[in-house]
């Protein structure tokens, strides 16, 4: 690091953190690339293929942050860099426990909601919504925040288009085989019934949960159908969805799941850049139309709800959208003190 200091803003959307840096705000210098993707790449290092980062500029901060004493094992946040171009507001790369990933639906809503907080993009206090245009890794997203009452009353995402890749695909596990489905949507998702293993979605279920999903992930390295056919930095299985079915609403189905991603970290939400997958399999099922909502429910009891995008099935794939909220729960500023031994901390 070359600052002793840095100051973050968290928020959460659906119980999922998101710990955002303003690169320029905070006087660190800018990461190279003319794009967002290229930044990503940078910050991979010599070699970096996004599931085993190599040590690149930024990555000791990324390892304060996301590290105990001062983050842990869940903990997630996004570096703002400047957009691909003038089209957009702002740029983000994203970052977890174990690397930086090409997509994140939650901190989509929640950079939405903090540009809005923050000024950068200009809202009324009521009466229209207020989009918030952010390029990341995988593409141009677009988080519109809801205004009512002088404050932010939800965000709905609108992701780069969702695409089926591989359906009842066989992966033997620990708990027996199963068949899992898989779908591209900034990242790739592996989708599998959780009862197909024997388990529900639940905490009781968590450890197993955990463990399966790890088990999958790792079967599917190199299949075919987790490549992406343009960028090899968007390649490889990057979430595990276990998920279960809940009573129908009116407006469509509705699921509970749990999302395993990176290396066995747990989504807290219901997974924003997950549920276009779902929205994706769920309407090659014929089980959801333009129209329809997914309700979607995550391990901890928060909620998304997702739809095909008006017009949505397009020649790259279905453009879905996802609804929550995010909430601010804090400003920090922490401190690197060159006399802790344990310096930018460890991984539990």
């Amino acid at each position: 690091m070359s600052s002793t200091e840095v100051r973050t803003t968290d928020y959460h959307t659906a119980g999922e953190p998101f710990r955002i840096v303003d690169l320029a705000a905070a006087g660190l210098p800018p990461v190279p690339g003319d794009t967002v993707a290229e930044r990503r790449a940078t910050l991979l290092g010599p070699g970096g293929d996004g599931t085993a980062p190599r040590p690149g500029p930024l990555d000791g901060l990324r390892r304060l942050l996301v590290q105990e004493p001062r983050g842990h094992a869940g903990m997630y946040g996004g570096f703002v860099v400047p957009p691909d171009d003038d089209g957009a507001h702002l740029g983000v790369l994203f970052w977890h426990k174990d690397g930086y990933s090409t997509a994140c639906g939650h901190g989509t809503m929640a950079l939405g909601t903090w540009a809005v907080d923050t000024g950068l993009v200009v809202a009324p206090e009521d009466g229209r919504d207020v989009e918030v245009r952010i390029d990341v890794p995988s593409g141009r997203v677009t988080a519109t925040v809801h205004r009512a009452g002088g404050r932010t009353t939800g965000v709905t995402f609108r992701n780069v288009p969702a695409r089926v890749t591989g359906l009842r695909i066989p992966v033997t596990t620990g708990l027996g085989p199963v068949e899992v489905d898989l779908a591209h949507a900034g990242a790739c998702y592996a989708s599998v019934a959780a009862r197909d293993l024997g388990l529900g979605v639940d905490r009781t279920d968590l450890p197993a949960l955990l463990a399966v999903g790890r088990e999958i992930r790792a079967a599917l390295a190199g299949h075919p159908a987790t490549r992406h056919p343009h960028d090899p930095l968007l390649s490889g299985v990057y979430g595990v969805i276990l998920h279960e079915e809940l009573p129908d609403t009116p407006a469509g189905p509705r699921q509970r799941n749990v999302t395993v991603f990176a290396d066995g970290q747990i989504d807290r939400s219901p997974c924003g850049s997950g549920t276009s997958t779902r929205i994706a399999l769920l309407a090659d099922e014929g089980r959801l139309k333009e129209g329809d909502t997914l309700t979607h429910d995550s391990l901890v009891g928060t909620v998304f709800t997702g739809r095909i995008a008006p017009g949505g099935d397009t020649p790259q794939g279905l453009v879905t959208t996802v609804t929550g909220i995010a909430h601010r729960t804090g400003e920090h500023l922490f401190t690197l003190d060159p006399y802790d031994t344990l310096g930018s901390g460890f991984p539990l």
